[in-house]
């Protein structure tokens, strides 16, 4: 299998097998010069950064804004969470609301347990 997009990629084992080490080895060109060919913050970025601004310091008030205490972590537990939307051009939340904790329970369930108490919240049974 080969893709037009792997054409200026240099060959290796990887194009045929999972091996990110051999392809970062043979495809790494560091950088270096300085910070000068970046841009300044768009006024779109600026104003979603304020909004997380405000959201991170009310986590720091609360301790914890919102958990799912409904559904376990996994790649597809949540449908597509937001900042702001309409404003966002890179998307995609861990969690369907920003600052969103998610039930990890692979560490095992007491951990989970005590967490949740941690901040006044009780396990849902089903899990």
């Amino acid at each position: 299998m080969f893709y037009d997009s792997w054409k200026k990629f240099n060959e290796g084992s990887w194009e045929n097998n999972i091996n990110v080490r051999e392809f970062i080895q043979n495809n790494y060109t560091p950088y270096y010069g300085d910070h000068s060919f970046l841009k300044e913050s768009t006024e779109k970025t600026k104003d979603l950064w304020k909004q997380c601004e405000t959201l991170i310091a009310e986590e720091i008030k609360k301790g914890i804004l919102d958990v799912d205490l409904d559904n376990i972590s996994a790649i597809n537990a949540f449908d597509a969470g937001y900042i702001d939307k309409d404003n966002e051009t890179i998307v995609g939340l861990q969690t369907d609301k920003p600052l969103k904790r998610i039930i990890n329970p692979f560490g095992g369930i007491r951990m989970v347990k005590q967490a949740l108490e941690a901040y006044d919240y009780k396990l849902n049974p089903h899990i």
